[in-house]
């Protein structure tokens, strides 16, 4: 059955390796990005080698008046490419880091995080519901930091804490559309992410596979396969559920 998978700031990073997990597995897909569209045309060839057709789209998830425009031209793309299907998933993946104590964080900065973190999902998720096919499902990206707290983190996790409590409310309201809404939180994963510290900084790579079960940090690879895991058909049966795919970290 043909799946199509829309993932905001699907150019790089884990958003990336999403796409080119859900591609190995038969999806379609509309990726967005902010700026760089030449990564986001690498990522479209990568799913072309899979066999699969990957959308670009420039979006800002900061700015929610574009949203009802993206919408429309998202339902143009499906009508274009799909004859008019409906969108199967929507991964609300696009974010930044910061890393600031209370005492240095400022208003701009945490302003930033809500309108990226959970304003944006918010109001992007609502614009695309009426193109969401019953049975399809909605899979926010969270973080680790929700659940274990490291100093300088506090805004950050904050919004990653309130898009959980949303997923839940989702599940509940679009439940009887057969619509699954879930939330996939990571840990420490080797990305640019936060200017690349897991994957660049030895020290900090090391300390953090000190203090995760397995044994080491994440790879992009992992939380891809998570992705396409609750997005599958044996994943049919969850729903309003937190998973955390750290590899055990600080337990």
């Amino acid at each position: 059955m043909q799946q199509i998978t829309l993932i905001t700031g699907g150019s790089r990073g884990l958003g990336k390796h999403m796409a080119l997990a859900l591609a190995a597995r038969g999806h379609d897909l509309i990726l967005t990005y902010q700026h760089n569209a030449s990564a986001a045309a690498e990522v479209q060839q990568q799913v072309a080698t899979l066999g699969r057709k990957a959308e670009l789209l420039p979006l800002d998830v900061a700015d929610s008046n574009t949203f009802a425009d993206f919408a429309k031209t998202v339902a143009a793309l499906l009508q274009q490419h799909w004859q008019g299907a409906a969108l199967n998933h929507l991964v609300n993946n696009a974010g930044i880091g910061l890393h600031q104590p209370l005492a240095a964080t400022t208003e701009a900065q945490f302003d930033e995080l809500y309108r990226i973190h959970l304003k944006g999902p918010m109001f992007l998720t609502q614009a695309l519901l009426p193109l969401l096919s019953d049975g399809g499902s909605v899979l926010n990206i969270s973080s680790g930091l929700a659940r274990f707290a490291i100093n300088g983190a506090g805004a950050y996790a904050a919004m990653k804490g309130a898009i959980e409590v949303l997923t839940r409310y989702w599940a509940k309201e679009l439940g009887p559309r057969q619509i699954r809404v879930n939330v996939l939180a990571p840990g420490a994963i080797e990305t640019d992410f936060s200017g690349g510290v897991v994957r660049d900084n030895p020290e900090m790579n090391q300390y953090l596979a000190s203090q995760t079960a397995l044994g080491r940090v994440g790879l992009p690879t992992d939380i891809g396969d998570a992705v396409a895991l609750l997005l599958s058909e044996e994943a049919r049966w969850i729903t309003a559920q937190r998973i955390e795919a750290s590899g055990g970290m600080f337990i």
